[in-house]
């Protein structure tokens, strides 16, 4: 008897282990839908389509899948069990009922919270000391199907979003390969969400890094560590330049007004609540810079906006 058909869409570094791990268990992997990486974004992650090509298993990159052509090609593949693992585009029910086994989705936090686009990234920011992966089925509203499993992944205090993401990867592939079996019979448990306990959050722009120095300590500290590196990164503005703040840590001794430079030699900056002292900074179009090591030019009384 042959092994069930499977179509995957996948993409980023959830994308990568899910797939390696259906094709170290030899799984019957029909074709690989991913994403063609985009030039102004920083890849730092590992490639979908590398992988999926280096196992000779046909690889597309379409725009939107979401098409009558691409779902009439999808129905010919005529798959038994659709995977999306971290693909970022919605796929319409039209696909979603084709597979006899149906349709789950891999997502980056403790369903039914965070639900939506990068779901690290916020939980970080709202200074949660916890997220996780869960498989879910996918339905029309994002992320809010039953759900398959989950598997909880502690957020360390210190920790930045790249820390997390790499413990939710190695959490995902546990996931797949505990129900992978299941679902491949279709005998998965389901389980539905609780709605009452949901939340949504949309993507993130660059844009969004701005610090709010009116805010605490802790909460410019988590937005810090949300999008230090390898993400945009936080940032503020002096003399009418932009300012990158890339490692910080957060002090409750109280201060003045948010925004104005207390200290130098260590740099310190008020808060809402408390004060930043700023550890790696760097101005636009220049160097990052250590700030204990180097001259970061600029001068007390300032103020950050």
């Amino acid at each position: 008897m042959s092994k069930p058909s499977l179509l995957i869409f996948a993409y980023h570094n959830v994308g990568y282990t899910c797939l390696d791990c259906l094709i170290n268990r030899g799984e019957s992997i029909a074709a690989v839908i991913t994403h063609e990486d985009n030039a102004h974004e920083e890849i730092w992650f590992k490639s979908v389509k590398d992988l999926a090509l280096k196992n000779k298993i046909p690889v597309y990159t379409p725009d939107s899948v979401n098409t009558p052509e691409w779902i009439n090609r999808i129905r010919t593949w005529n798959p038994d069990l659709i995977f999306s693992f971290y693909y970022r585009n919605m796929i319409k029910e039209d696909i979603l009922n084709i597979p006899r086994l149906g349709a789950f989705n891999m997502h980056g936090s403790y369903l039914p919270k965070y639900r939506g686009r990068v779901p690290i990234n916020w939980a970080i920011i709202h200074g949660e000391q916890q997220t996780g992966v869960t498989l879910h089925e996918m339905v029309k509203r994002a992320d809010a199907g039953d759900i398959i499993d989950q598997e909880p992944v502690p957020i360390g205090k210190d920790e930045t979003t790249y820390d997390v993401f790499n413990k939710v990867v190695a959490a995902a592939r546990v996931v797949l390969d505990r129900q992978i079996d299941a679902l491949l019979s279709g005998t998965a448990p389901r389980r539905k969400q609780d709605e009452s306990q949901a939340t949504y959050f949309g993507g993130r722009k660059p844009e969004d890094g701005r610090i709010d120095w009116t805010q605490s300590a802790e909460q410019i500290y988590n937005l810090i560590r949300a999008v230090t590196h390898p993400y945009p990164g936080a940032f503020t503005e002096s003399n009418e330049k932009k300012l990158f703040i890339w490692w910080a840590k957060p002090l409750k001794e109280p201060c003045g007004k948010p925004g104005s430079i207390i200290s130098i030699n260590p740099l310190r900056i008020t808060a809402g609540n408390g004060s930043v002292e700023i550890l790696k900074l760097q101005w636009e179009g220049k160097h990052e810079e250590d700030v204990a090591k180097g001259t970061h030019g600029l001068q007390l009384g300032t103020n950050l906006k």
